[in-house]
């Protein structure tokens, strides 16, 4: 395990050590329409199959890990603090009850357990991500070296996905669902005109051009000329021949869970390889952390 990893690891065991480790009288049974969201939560989309596959087993074994949750601003309400997919799931069952820890935990460390919480457990999208940055630098008025030591990862990689912000709002709707890769968006943040950025982003998801080709074409551009002669690709063809349909439906998901491009290559029945792109230091330890 490399050293991010190591301190991402630490930071989050750190934090839920403060904040879940009941003391008497914390440990509570709540209404879960009682708890208001987080209102710091960085991910914004929640994949519909895992939210089922927690559903499914809450309603075997029932909800293993208590929510947290911190007193709300009316009177009966609370406020949560982690635990979203678990509340989710609970309401989704009509869950009568749920258990929760009440904790006292300011603005500044709700915001920090949620980032650090979904980065360690479940990967947010690049986007996701880059928000959640943003808005401790802003709201907290962090510095990128700050943000980065509490979230584990080098200053670099927090300045990188903050560039991803300034895309055009469509390329970076394609970042979200893992149709483009982070290294992807990262090459087209190489152009300044947002117009040459979503003509290349159309071109990457048609062609499947990979992160390196994509930076080629984004230094051919800068440099004022067109696509080279005869480099122009066929779109790659998707679901042909004997292929599953399924193993396009899962490429993309690890798309978007990796941040990178992802190709499974099945050569037999039971059979095959998948074969993950990285193009820097930076985002191998990325892949590392979230494979680990």
């Amino acid at each position: 395990m490399n050293e991010a990893t190591r301190r991402l690891g630490r930071g989050l065991d750190e934090l839920l050590a403060e904040i879940e480790r009941p003391r008497a009288g914390q440990l509570v049974e709540l209404v879960p329409e009682q708890i208001d969201p987080n209102p710091a939560q960085p991910r914004t989309r929640f994949d519909p199959e895992q939210l089922q596959e927690l559903v499914d087993s809450i309603a075997r074994h029932g909800i293993l890990q208590p929510l947290v949750v911190r007193a709300g601003r009316r009177p009966e309400r609370y406020e949560l603090v982690a635990g979203e997919r678990r509340l989710r799931a609970a309401l989704k069952l009509g869950l009568a009850r749920v258990p929760a820890v009440v904790v006292e935990v300011s603005d500044e460390r709700m915001l920090e357990l949620a980032l650090v919480e979904n980065l360690q457990r479940q990967a947010l999208d690049p986007i996701e991500e880059a928000e959640a940055y943003r808005h401790l630098l802003q709201r907290f008025h962090y510095t990128q070296e700050e943000v980065a030591a509490r979230v584990g990862r080098s200053r670099s990689s927090v300045a990188n996905a903050l560039r991803l912000l300034e895309l055009p709002e469509g390329v970076r709707a394609e970042v979200a669902s893992g149709r483009l890769s982070a290294g992807h968006a990262r090459a087209l943040a190489g152009l300044r005109q947002p117009e040459l950025q979503e003509r290349l982003a159309a071109r990457i998801v048609r062609e499947g051009l990979s992160v390196r080709e994509a930076e080629a074409e984004v230094q051919r551009l800068k440099a004022g000329a067109g696509p080279e002669p005869g480099r122009e690709r066929p779109p790659r063809r998707r679901s042909s021949g004997r292929r599953p349909p399924y193993l396009d439906q899962l490429e993309n998901e690890l798309c978007r869970r990796l941040g990178t491009r992802v190709r499974i290559e099945q050569r037999a029945r039971a059979r095959g390889r998948i074969v993950i792109d990285f193009h820097s230091d930076d985002q191998f330890e990325g892949l590392l952390e979230r494979l680990s």
